[in-house]
């Protein structure tokens, strides 16, 4: 059977991609095809690269990486994160098609208006473009044209799975607890964010077998990268009981090893 699995977009929260990689890995499931946008395009392209999720987890961890999610002040929002290119450049293949795994990287074309995905090509190149925020980051330029953050308009790019693979498995690291109320401008508008960017989950949740989605995520802000270990290790937690409980999934794997 031919296994997928999309990674959503998140920011900082898509750590937490790691940590349910981690509990896939455990039980011995090969990927035929992954896809994620955003911050779900660096977590799929390691893990893709054959780089181990809590050993992805270590690097973020140890690294400079994780200041340059943060948007720095006085910047007017236009940071270039291809500063991040000869780090990622250490541990990623120059191009995605030599990735182990089959990836795809979802993007916004900002130029023309529409979603454009990346199956080939140069990989760091392609990750900063799925990962621009506009406003924090700048445009990347790909052909003359200019790329943005996937999720704009997808930030679960389940399409490219679709017809392609058996079975499909999502994980996505926006769940927004219920709320009677709400403190501050800056929570008001990171809520509604969150759900600008989940409003079509309900729909594309089906075409998933199993969906991964640890509650409450959506609550931490998108730059707190204080929280990455906790990230991390609630969604391998939560991961981990959802396999568990999935009989879709515990029958997956019976067929795998027959």
């Amino acid at each position: 059977m031919k296994i997928g699995i999309v990674l959503s977009g998140g920011g900082i929260r898509g750590i937490a991609h790691l940590g349910v990689l981690k509990a896939l890995q455990k039980t011995g499931i090969q990927f035929s095809q992954i896809v994620g946008t955003s911050a779900g395009s660096i977590a799929g392209s390691f893990y893709a690269a054959g780089i181990d999720p809590e050993d992805a987890f270590n690097i973020f961890m140890k690294t400079r990486l994780m200041k340059f999610v943060r948007p720095a002040l006085g910047s007017l929002g236009l940071i270039n994160i291809e500063r991040t290119g000869d780090l990622f450049k250490e541990y990623l293949p120059a191009h995605i098609e030599d990735l182990k795994i089959p990836m795809t990287i979802c993007t916004t074309n900002f130029s023309e208006g529409n979603v454009a995905y990346f199956t080939k090509g140069p990989l760091v190149r392609a990750i900063h473009a799925s990962c621009c925020i506009p406003g924090v980051f700048k445009p990347i330029m790909i052909h003359e044209q200019m790329y943005v953050d996937g999720g704009v308009l997808n930030n679960f790019p389940v399409e490219p799975l679709l017809n392609n693979c058996d079975y499909v498995i999502g994980s996505t690291c926006n769940h927004l607890k219920p709320v009677d109320k709400i403190i501050g401008i800056h929570r008001l508008m990171q809520r509604a964010a969150i759900m600008s960017i989940n409003h079509d989950m309900e729909r594309k949740s089906k075409f998933c077998n199993l969906m991964i989605e640890p509650k409450g995520m959506g609550e931490i802000n998108t730059f707190d990268t204080k929280k990455a270990e906790i990230i991390y290790w609630l969604a391998y937690e939560e991961a981990l009981k959802t396999i568990k409980s999935s009989e879709s999934f515990q029958e997956l794997l019976k067929a795998q090893s027959k």
